[in-house]
């Protein structure tokens, strides 16, 4: 009996709102706008960080970075700008630790790159802007890079200071079209540097611009070094054997180097050591404060919403006092009553949820589609949420008139006009 009572309730429930419609929609406006915010925002949070999770695993696996400064997220102190700089001997120590396949040093020059300062000629062509990398033999094992075509430089070159080098894949663009350039011969700055490589693209993490990282020169460290020897603040990359060892190499690394920059017990360390969890998890403190904005920004479209469902309802519940008391005179239940109310309140904010959602994986599309590449992907469970949430404002703020409409006095009720 009680069942067939609640199927009843539902039913009236679902009646009334198709006879309201517009005064429904116009009730769940809030709510829609709550749900497609939280979608949108979400699909645009949860593209991000996939593409800046390919970005991050595209710069190594099983890598650590060893600096003299902290290179991410921290402002250098005096201490750290009085440091000891790396040196070629450290990262041969590090080569002989057990778990670590192998050790590239790396040197860059940057100065003015921004500015166009610097530049790399051939035949007529220039590009402006252009990085400068030194690098060991090691840089291909370590760094897992990606050629075009022709090949990375030796540990012969890098000693004799050979005037070769890799370009990278804008560089090598602008200055030979779709042309081969292995073997050809480019001006950089003070002197001519024989093509042997070209690198493709990079993984950009964000949007679908240039990477700074594709307009790049690599030479071998020591013809580096010649072009630029001020630059001698050197950068350790360690690549180790498995993740299960992570934990392992990272102490080792930070015993060797403690004991050969002669660091006392007492002291903290006087260099870096970085992973690709450090930049996930800067990533991550950074994408934290967006999702409090999306939540903060959502809550006020859902609360306006539960409150506008609230009015209607009470209004509903006042327009039909009679029919509640006729209802009730007939045998309704409190609880069927309660039922019915409760169940156009909730109906109400699940349609607001389903628009909100339909709506905000249309923006979701449109962004994805925009000129710009703004990664944007839907995230189910965001979705999920966005309607969950919807429903529970239906039950929570529904919850009050349906309670009011159930204690309604029967006799009351058929004499109020």
């Amino acid at each position: 009996m009680a069942r067939g009572q609640n199927r009843e309730a539902v039913q009236m429930a679902l009646e009334t709102l198709r006879a309201n419609r517009l005064r429904s929609g116009l009730t769940v406006l809030g709510i829609v706008i709550g749900v497609t915010t939280v979608i949108t925002i979400s699909s645009v949070i949860n593209g991000i960080n996939i593409r800046v999770s390919d970005f991050v695993n595209s710069l190594g696996t099983n890598v650590f970075w060893v600096t003299r400064m902290p290179v991410i997220g921290v402002l250098p102190t005096a201490e750290m700008l009085t440091r000891k700089k790396l040196t070629l001997d450290d990262a041969a120590a590090l080569r002989e630790m057990p778990h670590v396949v192998d050790a590239d040093v790396e040197a860059d020059y940057r100065k003015g790159f921004a500015m166009g300062k610097i530049s790399a000629k051939y035949g007529g062509k220039k590009v402006s802007g252009t990085l400068l990398e030194g690098d060991t033999a090691s840089v291909g094992e370590v760094s897992d890079m990606t050629l075009l075509e022709g090949r990375l430089f030796t540990e012969d070159e890098d000693l004799r200071h050979t005037h070769v080098c890799v370009l990278g894949h804008d560089t090598w663009e602008a200055l030979f079209g779709d042309q081969s350039a292995v073997g050809k011969q480019v001006n950089v700055e003070t002197g001519l540097y024989t093509v042997i490589g070209v690198l493709d693209k990079h993984k950009q993490p964000f949007g679908s611009g240039k990477n700074p990282n594709d307009n790049t020169i690599y030479f071998p460290l020591g013809t580096f070094h010649n072009l630029h020897p001020e630059e001698d603040d050197l950068q350790i990359v360690v690549k180790y054997d498995t993740p299960q060892n992570k934990d392992l190499v990272q102490d080792e690394i930070r015993e060797t180097l403690r004991v050969r920059r002669r660091v006392k017990v007492q002291d903290d360390d006087n260099f870096e050591i970085f992973s690709t969890d450090s930049l996930t998890r800067l990533w991550g403190q950074l994408t934290s404060g967006l999702v409090l904005f999306m939540v903060s920004v959502s809550c006020v479209g859902l609360m306006v919403g539960g409150v506008g469902v609230m009015n209607i309802m009470l209004v509903s519940v006042t327009e039909r006092t009679r029919e509640i008391g006729v209802r009730k005179a007939l045998g309704a239940t409190r609880r069927t009553v309660l039922t019915q109310f409760t169940t156009e309140a909730v109906t109400l904010c699940a349609m607001g949820g389903v628009l909100g959602v339909l709506l905000g994986a249309v923006i979701t599309w449109v962004v994805y589609l925009l000129p710009i590449g703004l990664p944007a992907t839907l995230s189910p469970p965001w979705v999920a949420t966005g309607f969950g949430v919807s429903c529970a404002i239906g039950l929570l703020f529904g919850i009050y008139p349906a309670w009011k409409a159930a204690t309604l006095d029967p006799v009351e009720a058929l004499r109020y006009e």
